[in-house]
């Protein structure tokens, strides 16, 4: 979602390698559109950096504090050399006044994020990798449409790291619990897929880790 130069003029920041954009527990009233670079969004789970996502030119972040009125959830950090758009919520009107077209894709945007931030969230607060990363199947099975109690072998087009940036955990270390897996024929582990045998034998794990989890 490029936008002309006479935007960035008005509505531009640049950050350098290594720059907060924002910090978790801030109050935030900023939301960020990413016209150049990658930015890293982390969060401190039980005492330990986690990274979330990380964003590339034409992602949008920062807009939960706007739609919530909560202090941050996360931090921002430049990854590399980074240019953004600045809103605040001022400006955020202005801008879904004059261009409607962009304020329903904008609208949609934030209505999938605010699902995906929370759908993250209840991953990262799992006790252990195994059931984390049995989590971020269930979650990409939900985004498909797919019964997490279907019984027969479903294919995810997914990598390793992307398995890793959902739980939060080091890629090595999903992998490890991916090969595991398929040690144990839960899974079979492919360069550019993942196939899981039986949803719902990962659906019942997920489910009695959080339900010994409401118990302590």
């Amino acid at each position: 979602m490029k936008m002309d130069s006479s935007m960035f003029e008005k509505f531009g920041v640049n950050y350098q390698q290594g720059d907060i954009l924002f910090c978790e527990y801030e109050p935030g009233n900023e939301f960020y559109l990413l016209q150049e670079g990658r930015v890293k969004v982390t969060k401190i789970v039980s005492d330990m950096e986690k990274t979330l996502d990380i964003f590339h030119p034409g992602d949008i972040f920062g807009e939960m504090a706007i739609l919530e009125d909560q202090p941050r959830s996360a931090t921002a950090i430049a990854v590399d050399k980074v240019k953004v758009l600045k809103f605040n919520k001022e400006n955020f009107n202005l801008l879904m006044q004059s261009n409607p077209q962009l304020a329903v894709r904008l609208l949609k945007i934030f209505s999938n994020r605010i699902y995906d931030a929370k759908r993250r969230l209840l991953i990262l607060t799992l006790p252990d990798i195994e059931s984390k990363v049995c989590d971020a199947f269930l979650m990409l099975a939900e985004n498909q449409g797919i019964s997490p109690k279907t019984t027969t072998p479903t294919t995810f087009s997914s990598t390793v790291e992307e398995i890793a940036n959902w739980c939060g955990e080091k890629p090595n270390k999903v992998k490890e619990v991916l090969i595991s897996f398929s040690n144990s024929g839960r899974t079979q582990l492919f360069e550019d897929r993942i196939i899981v045998k039986n949803l719902y034998e990962l659906f019942r794990l997920v489910r009695s880790k959080r339900k010994s989890q409401s118990k302590e």
